[in-house]
């Protein structure tokens, strides 16, 4: 039997109930296959942590998650710690010192999901959206002088190295090779940011030429907007900076139906560390606690960690139990549903134990 050790860090707001689900979904996987085994262990880091002790996980925390094979991440963010203080005291430290370069976001629209779109359905909406995730805009570099003087001045650089956008260049051209229409948009603001952007056009010209077989194509990033939305259907795997991927892929999400349905997966491609999988939702303070958020994002993250894993067979497996479930009409009230949590995690259990893919 196949084993795996898998840090689960629920963190904050809905992440410990979707966290729970998604595990739970992954506990009936398990058992109905019988080939391969999760060892879980969790970690209770986050902003409850941090008003504790004064940071949201242990400073050896990163060595402690070296020694497993995949982390499965709730969300991040509290009403009362400032967002950059979260954000960047537990998910960004992981993501960065772990170099999980590429942050991969599928988006499709499910079965029985009515999405916001007119005339578009299941088939009609089905990308991945790669986003490069180590430098760019959140390279954190920058700072701030003479603060509260009317001469205050703050910076933010963006950071884009020839390495850190080939590579992930490179991973987006595999990706869209390996999917059937062999299909790649380049997303920046070269018209605007003439170096940065322009060394990213530029790369993208050049690795295309090691991938004969993908057509490719580039837009601007406020255009690119706009073609999500009228022609979604002329697009299947795009490529974009840190912060132009993050606001692309959640109005993705939402012209998909919902923030509920979307996963991520930061992955280190070269596998010298474990990547991290996560829903994109965050910790919906608003829901908390109510028992109303959507799993279907964690239990598609869940799916992407074990095809990451080398688990295809059950990633396929669970991805049809979650797609027979929304089929059915069973849906949570961020799609129009009135279902539960716990409704949802139980249909899709029970839609793995029945299933004889």
């Amino acid at each position: 039997m196949r084993e795996y050790a898998i840090a689960a860090i629920p963190a904050d707001g809905i992440g410990p109930e979707v966290i729970a689900a998604g595990l739970q979904a992954l506990e009936a996987l398990q058992r109905r296959m019988g080939s391969f085994r999760l060892h879980v262990e969790e970690f209770p880091w986050g902003s409850d942590f941090y008003k504790r002790t004064g940071a949201m996980m242990p400073a050896d925390g990163l060595e402690t998650l070296k020694k497993f094979d995949a982390i499965y991440f709730g969300a991040v963010g509290a009403p009362d710690v400032p967002d950059h203080v979260t954000l960047w005291g537990l998910r960004l430290p992981i993501c960065q010192g772990f170099d999980q370069y590429a942050n991969v976001r599928p988006t499709k629209i499910l079965p029985g999901v009515t999405p916001p779109l007119r005339d578009c359905g299941p088939g009609d909406l089905d990308w991945v959206i790669v986003r490069e995730n180590s430098e760019g805009e959140y390279a954190g570099h920058g700072g701030r002088a003479h603060r509260g003087l009317p001469e205050e001045v703050a910076t933010e650089v963006a950071i884009f190295t020839r390495v850190g956008v080939t590579r992930i260049m490179r991973y987006a051209f595999r990706l869209a090779q390996a999917r059937p229409r062999k299909l790649l948009t380049v997303v920046t603001k070269s018209n605007a940011q003439r170096f940065g952007m322009v060394m990213w056009d530029e790369i993208a010209e050049q690795v295309s030429k090691e991938f004969p077989d993908v057509t490719w194509d580039k837009m601007l990033v406020d255009a690119m907007t706009m073609r999500m939305v009228l022609k979604p259907q002329s697009l299947d795997t795009i490529v974009a900076t840190n912060l132009h991927a993050d606001i692309l892929s959640d109005l993705a999400a939402a012209l998909a139906g919902s923030l509920g349905v979307a996963p991520t997966g930061n992955v280190d491609p070269e596998r010298r560390f474990p990547s991290m999988f996560e829903p994109i939702h965050g910790s919906a303070f608003d829901i908390t606690g109510k028992g109303i958020a959507n799993p279907v994002a964690t239990f598609w993250t869940g799916a992407q960690m074990l095809e990451h894993l080398g688990e295809p067979e059950a990633a396929a497996r669970l991805m049809a139990a979650v797609e027979r479930v929304t089929a059915s009409g069973l849906l949570t009230p961020d799609l129009g549903g009135t279902a539960t949590t716990k409704q949802v995690t139980e249909a899709v259990c029970d839609a793995i134990h029945s299933a004889n893919i």
